[in-house]
């Protein structure tokens, strides 16, 4: 069967831009090969045209805003899922600006589409108070509990997303000192992360009770499921969860009702903040591209607003206790209350 021109480019754009030439992460292809798994999907449903029969010519500005709001519309997808989808098909338009520049208009028309600006969420973050409890929560006595405690207290003290923790490797460890943890985040941009002692200490004992420091088990994923496979982000939130629910049925005050494995690097970030860890040092434990990203923390820490005001609060009321006021006069004080009799 002959190739169309849509398939070809598209395994190009795959197999020799994305990987080879920009060395995207696994992660990256991923979402883009979903980005345009959606799309076929649409093609076949709303427009009737398989994806055998897919061309470029359909990949046009209409088509895609029509594909935007059918993802928001039919799929219930979230404006930053909508935006992400578009910067997979901007991606590829970018591409063939070089590929095939008979159609540079049709791919300029694609990249002019803005992306549609969201409410930013609230940061949500547990208290120390309520870090502490959830891992409370965790018992040692069992050797998948020790999984937990290690994998979860790791989550907040490296600050690390949900994939890049899946993704370690006993070798991505440094447990000497200096002890850190080499963190991949997006864009594959390595990051060392500072361990404290106590992390050191679980970490340690996890790797010898799991047989994870001799050379040959260098490159094994770090954290494991029941089956021996790579632990997946919905295993660990799975796992997180059990904890949650038991942590929320002994102080619901400490424990928000929902809670991801993100919540955990926000918790770390605020309690880094509010220990007065300079914005800069944070962005880099964090693995965050600008400050600006950063500084969300910043203007979500109300306490810390406060305590800011209030260390620059100077007093420009006159103290009454220093002048004569009508307080202090008594028959002004009898003459007023008498009014009322």
């Amino acid at each position: 069967m002959k190739t169309n021109d849509f398939a070809k480019h598209l395994t190009g754009f795959f197999t020799q831009y994305l990987a080879c030439e920009r060395g995207m992460s696994p992660n990256t292809i991923r979402s883009y090969s979903n980005t345009f798994m959606a799309l076929l999907e649409y093609m076949a449903e709303e427009k009737k045209v398989k994806a055998e029969k897919m061309e470029l010519s359909h990949i046009n500005r209409k088509t895609v805003l029509l594909f935007l709001d059918w993802l928001q519309d039919k799929k219930k997808s979230k404006v930053s899922t909508r935006n992400q989808r578009l910067a997979a098909i901007h991606a590829f338009c970018k591409y063939m600006q070089y590929e095939d520049v008979t159609r540079i208009e049709q791919w300029h028309d694609i990249l002019a589409i803005k992306i549609k600006k969201a409410i930013k969420p609230t940061v949500s973050y547990l208290s120390l108070d309520g870090i502490k409890l959830l891992l409370g929560q965790i018992p040692r006595d069992s050797k998948t509990g020790r999984r937990d405690l290690t994998m979860l207290s790791l989550l907040y003290d490296s600050g690390a997303r949900a994939q890049e923790l899946v993704d370690l490797r006993p070798v991505d460890l440094h447990l000497t000192s200096p002890c850190y943890v080499t963190l991949f985040g997006k864009g594959r941009k390595k990051r060392l992360v500072p361990l404290q002692k106590a992390q050191v200490n679980i970490l340690a004992a996890y790797v010898e009770e799991n047989m994870l420091d001799k050379p040959s088990a260098n490159y094994k994923p770090l954290f494991q499921n029941g089956r021996g496979e790579k632990l997946t982000t919905a295993g660990l939130a799975y796992i997180l969860y059990q904890y949650v629910r038991s942590a929320r049925i002994q102080d619901p005050d400490l424990i928000p009702e929902r809670i991801s494995p993100h919540c955990l690097r926000h918790s770390k970030a605020m309690h880094l903040l509010q220990s007065g860890v300079n914005l800069v040092y944070i962005r880099d434990i964090l693995g965050h591209v600008s400050i600006q990203t950063t500084e969300i923390y910043a203007r979500a820490d109300s306490k810390q607003k406060r305590e800011a005001l209030e260390a620059a609060y100077v007093t420009v009321i006159p103290d009454s206790e220093e002048k004569t006021s009508w307080e202090k006069d008594s028959e002004l004080k009898l003459w007023l209350k008498s009014l009322g009799k």
